[in-house]
């Protein structure tokens, strides 16, 4: 095995997601050379409960790393990056790195009565504005509560020092190199972390009995992060980040007011606000875009969906009616319209901007004419409409409207999907040519980042494959969006 072309870079990125690994290499011309992926196993052992095992991450990891690893000589690396799925955290123990329980997904929603009992504790209110992250079981802190009061080997290693808390990159970071690191875009998904200091919260670390010893060390996400690592030997690994955070990277979105929505397993859309940190009035999430070693954070609002394609996967897996996701987009075209049925994938509440966890799944507006097609359709259009929700707030807080929208991930290969999109927000719609856009960016972050290249320099190399303009009355739009509200209503506060 050789390099291939002595005249070209390589860099590579670990992209640990929700429901798969990936390990993907790109070169300096943004094109994907190898990518290996592996499935593995959501434990879904009660209603609410979503978890990963630990130990069969880090191995879908290695199984990605060593396959790749046949075809290419991994020493012609030039960087690594790593990305991962936020807000899911994991315990070991410090003395061994055996994982004391399963991980806990980002998800999963145990956690409400925590939730609930955080939000009476008045003395920490002013303290939890500055997470910039409404109190919510999307977030880690509950769920790092959840663990200390219930899993008994959680309970003595706090006891005893030896307990380690992290989200998924600071496993994998713990695994690579034996150091407890993560970046700051992981740090500011925890529900602990200061955004006016880019430090955790003593605060409320103190007030929850969590010791600064049991979390990791803060790093600017293009920094060094390991000169040589058991998986990669001597090719550094030089950016961490956040997999949403990763995909605006990836569009190049460096640049105050740049906006991208990823669509996955739940919907994520992303502004950057540049070096200013705005709190929204409108329900959405102030994050840390990304941060380059010696310089101030970049910061974002975010609007975060739970339920986009694992939606597609409920029609599949749960009520049967498709036998593939591909097979939604076909089964939707078969009607003309969604014949007035409204669906609310609000299966574990209400994310952005509603922040509601009593609301539930809904179908409305079924009639006698009513068949799978337009369940389909309805299904497909629960995306759009979630995400146009996420646009008019973030057009709120920022008080202009978006022009364009930059998108990624699975479902924008769905042509129906994001033409409507585009008619019911009103908006242009424009899709990379780099399909990979979450690990492309991180592996792009770690490349600038060892070449000493500012991000802002690379903005001017953006390209656009596809785009979509909106092609709907506003008379037709304003209909449609009348009864999603209804829709809405009728999903919200079912428990």
């Amino acid at each position: 095995m050789d390099c291939y072309n002595l005249y070209m870079e390589y860099f590579g990125a670990i992209d640990q997601g929700t429901t798969s690994s990936r390990f993907i290499i790109f070169d300096t011309e943004h094109n994907l050379k190898h990518s290996h992926q592996v499935e593995f196993e959501q434990i879904l052992s009660k209603p609410g409960y979503v978890e990963h095992d630990p130990e069969v991450i880090w191995d879908s990891v290695v199984t990605c790393v060593q396959s790749i690893a046949q075809n290419f000589d991994l020493s012609c690396l030039t960087s690594i990056g790593i990305t991962n799925q936020r807000e899911t955290i994991i315990a070991w123990q410090k003395s061994t790195g055996e994982a004391l329980h399963n991980a806990i997904v980002w998800q999963d929603t145990r956690t409400q009565d925590i939730c609930n009992n955080i939000k009476a504790i008045s003395e920490l209110e002013g303290e939890f504005e500055k997470t910039g992250l409404p109190i919510a079981t999307y977030f880690s802190l509950s769920k790092i509560i959840w663990l200390i009061e219930n899993v008994e080997a959680v309970k003595s290693a706090l006891v005893n020092d030896d307990i380690s808390f992290g989200t998924i990159d600071s496993w994998l970071l713990y695994k690579l190199t034996g150091n407890h690191l993560t970046d700051i875009t992981n740090a500011s998904r925890t529900l602990m972390f200061n955004l006016y200091t880019s430090d955790w919260n003593d605060k409320i670390l103190n007030y929850f009995n969590i010791p600064r010893s049991a979390l990791p060390t803060i790093k600017p996400s293009l920094s060094l992060f390991a000169n040589t690592t058991n998986l990669f030997n001597k090719v550094p690994i030089t950016a961490v980040l956040g997999d949403q955070q990763a995909s605006l990277f990836g569009h190049k979105g460096f640049s105050k007011g740049e906006i991208k929505n990823t669509y996955g397993t739940g919907c994520f859309l992303l502004c950057n606000t540049g070096e200013e940190i705005i709190h929204s009035t409108n329900g959405l999430l102030t994050t840390v875009a990304y941060q380059v070693e010696s310089e101030k954070p970049m910061y974002a609002l975010e609007g975060s969906v739970a339920i986009a394609g694992a939606s597609i996967q409920w029609l599949r897996d749960n009520i049967g009616i498709i036998q593939n996701s591909d097979d939604v987009e076909k089964l939707a075209l078969e009607v003309k319209d969604n014949g007035d049925v409204y669906f609310v994938p609000a299966f574990s509440g209400l994310f952005s901007p509603y922040w509601d966890p009593t609301a539930r799944g809904t179908i409305v507006g079924l009639t006698r004419h009513s068949n799978k097609s337009h369940i389909a359709r309805a299904v497909l259009e629960s995306v759009t409409y979630q995400t146009n929700e996420v646009l008019n707030a973030l057009e709120k807080d920022l008080r202009y409207e978006q022009e364009v929208l930059s998108v990624d991930g699975g479902m924008v290969v769905n042509n129906l999907l994001m033409q409507y999109q585009s008619d019911i927000s009103d908006i242009q719609i424009q899709a990379s040519n780099i399909t990979e856009v979450t690990a492309y960016g991180v592996a792009l972050a770690s490349y600038l980042f060892i070449r000493n290249i500012a991000p802002k320099s690379f903005s001017n190399s953006k390209t656009a494959i596809q785009t979509w303009t909106p092609n709907m009355s506003v008379e037709k739009r304003q209909k449609y969006l009348l009864s999603w509200n209804k829709a809405i209503e009728k999903a919200k506060n079912w428990i």
